[in-house]
Parts: C-alpha cells; sequence; structure tokens
C-alpha cells in the first residue's frame, strides 16, 4: 500500500488537526485501491452483515455529512438513514460503484476543508448533540479523525481478508 505522510506541514493546532483527518481519510482510499467491485460489495464476518467496503466509505462519507451540515451548520438533515433502517447508508451502499463512492466522499472532503479553512475552530456547532451539548469545530474534527481512523481498521481487516494485502 501507499505510505501516506502524516506529518504536518505547520505545528499550529489546525493544521495538526486537518492534516490527521486528511491522513484517516487519504487512508480510506489506500485501503481500498485495487478492490474489485464484487470484493467492495463482500460481508464477510457473520456477525456483522453489513460491513462491506463500500459500506464502510458510504458510511464515512454520510458521517461527514451529519457532523459538519447537520449538527454544525444547522441544515435540516437529509441522510440516507431512517428510524427503520438507521444504518441504510451502509446497506444501499452495495448499490454503487466502489470508485463513485470514493470520488463523492473526496469531494464532499473537499468542501468541508474549506468550510474548516474559513471557520474558527471554536465555533460552536448549530445544533445540539447528546443531552444538549453544543460542540466546536475541533471536537467535531477530532470525532472524525476518531471515528475514520477506528473504520480504517475494519478496512484493514476487510482488505486482508479478501485478498492478502495489508498495510499502513
Amino acid at each position: 500500500m501507499t505510505r501516506i505522510d502524516d506529518t504536518p506541514p505547520a505545528w499550529d493546532e489546525r493544521t495538526q488537526l486537518t492534516t490527521f483527518l486528511d491522513y484517516t481519510r487519504d487512508t480510506v482510499r489506500a485501503k481500498c485501491a485495487g478492490v474489485s467491485a464484487e470484493n467492495a460489495r463482500r460481508a464477510l464476518l457473520p456477525g456483522s452483515p453489513l460491513m462491506t467496503m463500500s459500506g464502510l466509505v458510504n458510511h464515512l462519507r454520510w458521517v461527514e455529512y451529519y457532523w459538519f451540515q447537520v449538527v454544525f451548520l444547522g441544515e435540516d438533515d437529509q441522510g440516507p438513514w431512517t428510524e427503520e433502517d438507521p444504518d441504510r447508508e451502509m446497506r444501499i451502499a452495495v448499490d454503487f460503484p466502489l470508485t463513485q463512492l470514493l470520488d463523492e466522499y473526496a469531494e464532499q472532503s473537499t468542501r468541508y476543508r474549506e468550510l474548516v479553512a474559513e471557520t474558527e475552530l471554536a465555533t460552536t456547532a448549530r445544533r445540539a448533540v447528546r443531552g444538549g451539548l453544543h460542540v466546536d469545530l475541533r471536537w467535531i474534527l477530532l470525532h472524525l479523525t476518531e471515528e475514520t481512523a477506528r473504520h480504517n481498521g475494519h478496512l484493514d481487516i476487510l482488505r486482508e481478508m479478501l485478498d492478502g494485502t495489508t498495510g499502513d
């Protein structure tokens, strides 16, 4: 796998936070490089039938959407999930080519990168989460880095099970 650099070009807080989020985003793409359309849709873990490479990429895309657009900006939630199917973004992912999901995730990440560049880290989200707490942009960046890194571990396991590929 391609080595991705996680060293920030500057040591201020914003650059460090955005570098690590971009690093985890880039790792998603690296984990998926060269995976066939068929393999991207395969669920290999009997206890996790929705855990496919496509499902994880789509989940990460929609998680970022939720935190930036719904929570931070306060927009109406237009995500694919429903009360009856809260994991729908993972279920429907198998209906789309992995390359399309990765491209949509990358395009969206570019828009959020611009939002983050022009917004103070201490800016409070417009919507409350968990118990009425209003998180700030800094917390959202940290949370998305944690969420993406956790799912990179899942992608790593699936990739090794699919074709034996391992790496950073």
